[in-house]
């Protein structure tokens, strides 16, 4: 098994289970001219990552790759056997990826919106707000809990991972303590530690 990646990007989610899983996993680390080169795009349409290849099996997009690796590995219980324990996992990793992640893309890519140097920032300012409010609702749900749903699952690695870029960005979220104790708390995840060490982020 092989996880195409760039530091410190989505793929690091994905890394993350790779090592809570703990069966040999290789990791290939892609360079931003790479990722529109004919041999990629054989593997990735998009030319985005992550890639993930298992066999003769290839899978794109972080929330498709988080649940196959959760169902691959049951017996971990990253992806609940309730149906709505389940659900709600799939509620949070859908938050995830479709609410905080799309958001980003609106800072990291904000070039590809407006070449005015005005609105570009007009935008990042608005986009960073709207990133606080989506925060704050994840912020919210983790009162009293050590882990997003209440138990471990795919969707915090991923969550660790957007505050990650929260945190390079600068993002207002200092009074969220859940959030702070959460990021602490996967932090001291010696499967992270691993994963950021591997990529070069520590």
């Amino acid at each position: 098994m092989k996880l195409y990646y760039l530091p410190g990007a989505c793929p690091l989610a994905s890394h993350i289970v790779l090592e809570w899983i703990g069966k040999p996993y290789e990791i290939q680390k892609v360079g931003r001219d790479e990722l529109k080169q004919p041999a990629y795009l054989a593997l990735n349409p998009l030319g985005a990552v992550p890639t993930l290849v298992d066999g003769d099996f290839v899978l794109t997009q972080s929330a498709a790759i988080l649940e196959y690796l959760a169902e691959q590995n049951p017996q971990l219980g990253l992806m609940p056997e309730d149906l709505r324990e389940r659900a709600e996992t799939r509620r949070w990793l859908g938050f995830c990826n479709a609410d905080l992640h799309r958001t980003f893309a609106l800072i990291f890519g904000v070039q590809a919106y407006s070449d005015d140097p005005a609105v570009q920032e007009q935008l990042t300012e608005k986009t960073a707000a709207k990133l606080v409010q989506l925060f704050s609702v994840a912020n919210k749900q983790l009162e009293g809990k050590k882990w997003l749903t209440g138990v471990r699952s795919v969707a915090d690695p991923y969550l660790y991972t957007l505050l990650r870029w929260a945190k390079a960005k600068k993002l207002k979220l200092d009074e969220m303590a859940n959030l702070k104790a959460f990021h602490a708390h996967m932090e001291a995840d010696p499967a992270v530690q691993a994963a950021l060490k591997a990529q070069g982020l520590s």
